[in-house]
């Protein structure tokens, strides 16, 4: 498979989000404010592609060769709580309103189950580092492009004439039940 065929695929066509349905956490809890969605959207792509490179090594050169291939969930559960607490001291340092926006949601990562799942899904395809490093990084482009729109879509919504009964979780819920609608018949 090329890697222009595994980027539009999993931008578009298998969205991790809005097709495959993990990550709804994140996507619903970020999405108030694009500058607070646009951020969770690149801490997770730095996670899930650095989590590509290390998962990968990890899962070939150490739980192969010992035949602990079984412990590939917790390994990678570490490998990314330990990405996410770089990012966060990263975010903490350099940029600290960002970091107060995302709150909660940032140490979320780790258990987001979008960055776990694409890390054992590139393990199950079968891929090779750069083919994993290029899965990876296109789900988090996904990732990144569902949560931006969501929080546009959500922005609008906020300034719109949405009836009293519908204000709040409804109407997020419905816009993204769409959102997903649109997704899907890329397929």
């Amino acid at each position: 498979m090329s890697y222009l065929t595994i980027f539009i695929a999993a931008i578009f066509v298998n969205n991790i989000v809005l097709s495959q349905f993990l990550g709804i956490c994140p996507f619903l809890g970020v999405s108030k404010k694009i500058s607070t969605a646009l951020g969770m959207g690149m801490a997770v792509m730095f996670v899930m592609t650095l989590s590509a490179i290390v998962t990968h090594l990890v899962y070939y050169q150490l739980l192969v060769p010992f035949h602990l291939e079984y412990m590939r969930t917790i390994a990678f559960i570490l490998v990314i709580a330990a990405l996410v607490q770089m990012v966060e001291i990263i975010l903490k340092k350099t940029s600290p309103a960002l970091y107060e926006a995302l709150g909660i949601f940032l140490p979320l990562i780790t258990t987001n189950c979008a960055v776990l799942g694409v890390a054992i899904l590139a393990i199950q395809k079968d891929y090779g580092l750069v083919s994993s490093v290029c899965y990876n990084l296109a789900n988090a482009m996904g990732f990144t492009l569902a949560i931006v729109l969501f929080a546009g879509m959500r922005e609008r919504l906020d300034r719109a004439g949405v009836p009293e009964c519908l204000k709040g979780a409804p109407i997020a819920l419905i816009t993204a039940g769409l959102l997903s609608m649109a997704f899907m018949g890329l397929r």
